[in-house]
């Protein structure tokens, strides 16, 4: 992308290496305080124009210049940062308004210019796109040919210069399979279709898909549509367009093996996978053998294979599903998640033993299996919404969120305060809203869209980019911290807290090194004796709202802020 090759001028980066030294000490970001949502019904859906080809002036863009933080190798291991990109919403290339691959690909040097030492890109490890394959609807959850990507997206070729672009850069490339469901418009479903019309059971479709047929009793808790010009109903749990296959069927089986080997083989890292409890709806026995025989085989093949699945639910059941992939913590997350409890004047100490605990719980189901925290996705509202930068809260669940083990998740747009919500109308398209670029991007809100510009943010990529207290700029300090400190991520974690505080956080052993993380998420300043958590000489670096001083053992802790001693 143009502006994120911008030279920085020689006096502005002088100037920026005496501010930038170990903190990002902001009083408080740039980003506007998040404004309530339009009720449902005072607004109409915004007409927009047709996307014009525009050239914005090139942004100089802050490079983080601090020796303790630049020269760190990338990831080794799966312990990484992850992006997750909404395709249709993130960029678009060629002036449709519909974000797309090629999109992504121009926008690779914002988010990994491949130069750690560079101290210029977010510093992203990882990548998760949302379902790219042909589909009838823009978020693409209901596949109508695996085999092949959205027309709106681009092409095979586009996939293959991203994944070629990723790895350039170290960066690992994870796509969203949806296979609990597929869209009416698959073929498999059409053949489906026509074998029960024609009364064929011979047919090799017959029994594709979950059905039950007219007089018997329709399986309880599930949701069945009629399929016209048949005596049956089909199994559609999440909507009357998305039919669900049938996993007793072994060529079933077959082929969502045969999906996942075709992109395997095209290059890519791995995968998340949607709505992984569903398979055998309400039966998580058979849901998790499912996945335990279908990952063991893909694995065999390829053993580097990075997966994480969607089980929306509580720890004990994510926790059933450990010994075949890794589960997102949906504990953490959203409004009323712990991040976000912890991060708005909570228990960082209570946090961190929660961590602890959910570490040996899934560690004894799995010894590979690892943490996978995120604050937002795709379909939960926006974390600018209850998560304001003035006070800080933001930018302490973004220290709890990233300042830890495993591989945490970032939605985009979340590192500029990027706003949505469901709202009164209700509708996910909220969520989903176009990354704010301010540089002549032609990406849209998807359809659907009822969010007023209004409540938006004003502040996009390009101004704060430029701005040394943007929430940009903390997120991209708070990456390189983690990667300059490979043990945040990796080692035996055991939590800590202080008494008499809500002050807490952890020690991590790696390598023979070990650091103490603590946050203090209070609205004042703690005085800390580290002596009782090791010895810790070296304050390695802090970031937050305040500033941090270790003298001997005793450290000085700002409010909404986190440090990192060695």
């Amino acid at each position: 992308m143009r502006s994120l090759k911008a030279i920085l001028k020689s006096a502005f980066t002088l100037l920026l290496a005496a501010v930038l030294l170990l903190a990002i000490g902001c009083k408080q970001t740039s980003v506007p305080e998040p404004a309530v949502d339009t009720p449902a019904g005072t607004e109409a859906p915004q007409e927009t124009e047709a996307p014009q080809e525009t050239e914005a002036p090139p942004a100089e863009e802050i490079a983080i210049t601090d020796p303790n933080l630049l020269g760190a190798s990338p990831a080794p291991d799966n312990a990484r940062v992850f992006y997750e990109i909404f395709v249709g919403s993130f960029s678009d290339s060629n002036g449709d308004g519909i974000g797309d691959l090629r999109g992504i690909i121009n926008r690779m040097d914002y988010l990994n210019d491949g130069d750690p030492d560079s101290g210029k890109s977010l510093g992203i490890e990882g990548i998760w796109l949302t379902p790219v394959f042909a589909s009838p609807s823009y978020h693409k959850y209901d596949v109508a040919d695996y085999y092949a990507i959205d027309e709106d997206f681009g092409t095979q070729a586009d996939l293959d210069d991203l994944i070629a672009a990723c790895h350039a850069r170290g960066v690992k490339l994870i796509l969203d399979l949806p296979i609990n469901h597929t869209a009416r418009i698959n073929e498999w479903f059409k053949n489906f279709t026509r074998a029960h019309r024609d009364e064929d059971p011979t047919n090799p479709y017959y029994d594709w898909y979950c059905y039950y047929t007219q007089g018997e009793n329709a399986p309880a808790g599930r949701t069945f549509s009629a399929l016209s010009g048949t005596n049956i109903y089909y199994e559609c749990n999440f909507d009357g367009g998305m039919p669900e296959l049938n996993f007793d069927n072994p060529a079933v089986r077959e082929e969502v093996l045969k999906v996942a080997r075709y992109y395997l083989d095209r290059g890519v890292d791995g995968f998340r996978f949607d709505a992984a409890k569903y398979v055998y709806f309400g039966d998580h026995d058979a849901s998790v053998a499912f996945w335990e025989e279908y990952l063991n085989t893909l694995r065999a093949d390829y053993p580097d294979m990075y997966t994480v699945a969607e089980v929306w639910d509580g720890d004990g059941i994510t926790d059933r599903y450990y010994p075949a992939t890794n589960c997102f913590n949906f504990t953490v997350s959203q409004a009323e998640g712990m991040i976000a409890l912890a991060a708005k004047k909570g228990d960082a100490g209570k946090y961190a033993k929660y961590v602890e605990n959910y570490l040996a719980s899934i560690a004894n189901t799995n010894p590979d299996a690892m943490y996978v925290p995120f604050i937002a996705n795709h379909d939960t509202d926006r974390a600018a919404g209850y998560l304001p930068t003035l006070n800080g809260f933001a930018q302490m669940a973004a220290n709890l969120n990233i300042l830890g083990p495993g591989s945490p998740f970032i939605y985009y747009g979340e590192e500029i305060g990027l706003r949505g919500s469901r709202g009164g109308a209700n509708t996910d398209a909220n969520r989903r809203l176009a990354m704010l670029w301010g540089d002549g991007d032609t990406v849209k809100d998807p359809t659907g869209t009822t969010y007023s510009a209004a409540n938006q943010i004003q502040n996009g990529v390009n101004k704060q980019i430029t701005d040394e207290n943007s929430l940009y700029t903390y997120y991209k300090k708070l990456i390189m911290i983690r990667r300059a400190n490979p043990a945040i991520a990796r080692g035996e974690y055991h939590a800590v807290s202080v008494n008499g505080t809500t002050v807490g956080g952890f020690t991590s052993t790696y390598e023979g090194k070990t650091v103490l993380v603590l946050h203090n998420p209070s609205g004042s300043k703690q005085t800390i004796d580290v002596s009782q958590f090791g010895d810790f000489t070296e304050l390695r670096a802090f970031i937050g709202m305040e500033d941090a001083m270790l003298s001997g053992t005793t450290l000085t802790l700002g409010a909404q802020t986190s440090a990192v001693l060695g």
